[in-house]
């Protein structure tokens, strides 16, 4: 099983979008790494996101990018202050899934699945990013598999 965690792509201020949907440069970029993520042939089932506006609009961008038939879903406890811990006890190891979201839950997320703790980061994303996560073969480890992101500096 591999988990794809996204962080949203880059999106307008309050005062320019309320809703906080994606800028032109944020859509390029999650367009540019979804495509990537295909030419790869990453394989998910589902793309859950937090249902805020900018992480709909980028699971939606990796929906079309990674192929037909991805179901594309709002997943509760993903907003940018909701308890790691919580979502990863529920966490759903059987299938190649995507979730979409924002910082700091899904830094806190890889921390807390790599080391079993949110206070030790082991990860730093960047708006579009996405990271796979993957269970270290023979044990009940998480591992990180490995990262694309819009920028390498």
């Amino acid at each position: 099983m591999s988990l794809y965690l996204v962080q949203h792509g880059k999106s307008h201020s309050k005062e320019a979008d309320p809703e906080r949907g994606l800028t032109d440069e944020g859509r390029a970029e999650v367009e540019r790494i979804a495509s990537v993520a295909n030419d790869y042939r990453v394989m998910v089932s589902i793309i859950f996101h937090s249902g805020k506006k900018r992480a709909l609009q980028t699971a939606r961008i990796f929906a079309e990018k990674l192929g037909p038939g991805i179901s594309v879903e709002e997943h509760p406890g993903t907003d940018p202050n909701d308890d790691v811990v919580h979502f990863a006890e529920r966490l759903d190891a059987t299938g190649n899934r995507m979730y979409v979201g924002h910082l700091p839950f899904m830094e806190k997320l890889v921390s807390h699945l790599i080391t079993g703790s949110v206070e030790k980061p082991v990860f730093k994303f960047q708006n579009g990013g996405i990271v796979c996560l993957d269970i270290y073969p023979g044990t009940v480890r998480w591992v990180i598999k490995w990262a694309l992101m819009p920028h390498i500096n």
